[in-house]
């Protein structure tokens, strides 16, 4: 079972947008959408730039610079430039004092075999 860190309140995160929130050593995007609240590393895989500047679509989050989008499911891109998926973390939320409390693993998900990175 993994070791999970208090991160944010949901009414930090504003409805379909994403709050940048450090996890252990990495920064790590916590986004609130229709679907949900989804955690992903807040870097993009194709140009090192965060995410968590870019816009929310439904259940994906798009890198300000060029455009590539990202599951936030499982961290897939879902177009070029970026070919290589990033981490996604598993979220809790935790009613605490009268107030919803966003919790994140402190390690990311592993990748399904179709979603490991090229090498």
């Amino acid at each position: 079972m993994s070791e999970f860190v208090r991160v944010a309140t949901l009414d930090q995160v504003p409805f379909g947008g994403s709050l940048k929130v450090t996890v252990g050593n990495r920064p790590v995007a916590v986004v609130n959408c229709d679907e949900g609240v989804f955690a992903i590393s807040d870097l993009c895989s194709h140009a090192d730039v965060s995410l968590s500047e870019g816009e929310v679509l439904d259940c994906t989050i798009e890198c300000w610079l060029h455009g590539s989008q990202f599951s936030l499911r499982t961290g897939a891109p879902l177009g070029p430039p970026a070919i290589t998926p990033v981490p996604t973390y598993e979220v809790r939320l935790i009613e605490l004092d009268g107030r919803t409390h966003i919790e994140v693993a402190l390690e990311p998900r592993p990748f399904s075999p179709e979603e490991r990175p090229q090498s």
